[in-house]
């Protein structure tokens, strides 16, 4: 096996283990990982346009805004006009949604958590750069090949 299919097995056991946590999550508390990631951002920024969660959270503002209609469905986040610009709709975490954060649920599993909090300060940013650096360079990748599908389309 080569070494960079050790790397993607492992990124796939990663993925596997955050979506079975978002599943158990939504079991818990009706809100999957991204939804809980996007009402937490929400609550942080106090205020925010659809467009800036986007960008805090690293999703895509379709997806951001599919989530929010959710979120509002659900009654833990509402759009308001700015009393500014009209034109601008601000969200804010409703009472309902603040109460359930509150409960303090987890985009991870706890016990990673337990064990990530337990490492040293230098291991904690070293994870943190390398998945960093995982994501740079597949990012790299998937630009390009949307670059070169873009002028394909054009010619």
């Amino acid at each position: 096996m080569e070494i960079y299919e050790q790397l993607i097995l492992s990124l796939r056991q990663v993925n596997r283990v955050i979506d079975l946590h978002s599943k158990q999550l939504y079991k818990q508390f009706g809100l999957t990982g991204p939804q809980l990631l996007v009402i937490k951002k929400i609550a942080e920024l106090n205020g925010p346009i659809a467009k800036r969660v986007a960008q805090a959270v690293s999703i895509s503002p379709a997806t951001v805004t599919t989530i929010i209609d959710r979120l509002e469905i659900s009654k833990l986040v509402q759009r308001k006009r700015s009393d500014f610009d009209k034109r601008r709709v601000e969200l804010f975490v409703t009472d309902k949604g603040a109460s359930l954060l509150l409960q303090e649920p987890q985009a991870l599993p706890t016990s990673f958590m337990t064990q990530y909090q337990k490492l040293e300060s230098w291991e904690q940013n070293q994870l943190i750069s390398t998945v960093q650096r995982i994501v740079l360079m597949m990012e790299t990748e998937s630009s390009e090949t949307e670059c070169g599908e873009l002028k394909q389309r054009k010619q």
